[in-house]
């Protein structure tokens, strides 16, 4: 399998469908959760998903240093799938506790910059190191977004799709939980 990104919208389907990827794999699989509760809300949506998922899956909740736990999952006899790139995203642009101008030029993080640049690089390793599986919202197919700290959201996922999708393997993307091959063989 090595490296797979799994793009699609909001409830297209496409967890779901990196879910079965994993779960077809027949290896061990660790779910590597990058959701951090910071309601009511989310902390339902995160429950929800965690009783969806196969008990005998390991689940590590990491929602800043991916690329670090990665290297620490990743192995020959597992599948390690991360959900989702755009809520690690989003955590890292907010970690520092920085708060955007409406409108204006942005300063992003420097985490942001060394945590994508990490990732990138184990992506950028042998796949023989271990298959990984990678879930992201495609958020550019819509209206440009009011405010700044949105518009750079967008611009960033946009970019950070774009560099996964270069060096992983294959890219798929899920639409009405159908779906597309992009890049690769057929899944």
């Amino acid at each position: 399998m090595s490296n797979t990104l799994v793009l699609g919208g909001a409830r297209s389907g496409k967890s779901l469908y990196a879910e079965k990827l994993a779960a077809a794999s027949g290896k061990e699989t660790i779910y590597i959760a990058t959701a951090a509760a910071g309601d009511g809300e989310m902390a339902a949506r995160i429950e929800h998903h965690r009783q969806q998922r196969p008990a005998h899956w390991i689940t590590v909740e990491e929602p800043l240093a991916l690329a670090q736990a990665l290297r620490q999952w990743r192995a020959p006899q597992r599948v390690v799938l991360v959900d989702c790139l755009t809520l690690w995203l989003t955590n890292l642009l907010f970690a520092d506790g920085s708060e955007y101008p409406d409108v204006g030029q942005l300063t992003l993080p420097a985490r942001f910059h060394q945590e994508r640049a990490a990732l990138l690089a184990i992506l950028g390793e042998e796949p023989q190191a271990g298959d990984i599986i990678l879930v992201s919202n495609e958020v550019g197919m819509g209206i440009v977004p009011y405010g700044a700290i949105s518009r750079a959201f967008t611009d960033e996922a946009g970019r950070l799709n774009q560099a996964v999708a270069a060096v992983c393997e294959r890219a798929v993307f899920v639409a009405a939980g159908l779906p597309l091959v992009l890049k690769g063989a057929p899944c």
